[in-house]
């Protein structure tokens, strides 16, 4: 059973930088795509980046681009997300996903999540 593990979260004044890890264990994920989510208080879950493992193509939504900045590390199963010029609206639990390619997210493993708090 997969199993992955969110660090790195805390509290940040905007325009600040922080760097969340998910370590990832229990299976092999060369043929998964990783990825990061938030939820903030009242709203949804919502998409901030992905990586497939293997190729390390990645994509963002509109929100981050630009700011934040998503990788892997092969040798220590571990996916980052980089994230600088942070704004209080990016406060938010922030959730690490993994799911085979081709399959959607909501059939993936998740972690427990990590709380990202954006001062003003």
């Amino acid at each position: 059973q997969a199993q992955l593990v969110e660090s790195g979260g805390g509290l940040v004044q905007a325009g600040g930088s922080l760097r969340l890890s998910c370590a990832a264990s229990g299976r092999t994920f060369s043929n998964y795509r990783m990825g990061w989510f938030r939820q903030a208080p009242g709203k949804e879950r919502e998409f901030v980046a992905m990586i497939y493992w293997s190729g390390g193509t990645t994509y963002y939504s509109d929100s981050v681009k630009g700011r934040f900045t998503i990788s892997r590390d092969n040798a220590k199963n571990t996916v980052y997300l980089q994230m600088n010029s942070l704004k209080p609206e990016d406060t938010a639990v922030y959730y690490c996903a993994a799911v085979q390619n081709g399959t959607p997210w909501s059939g993936g493993y998740w972690g427990q999540g990590t709380q990202v708090t954006v001062s003003s």
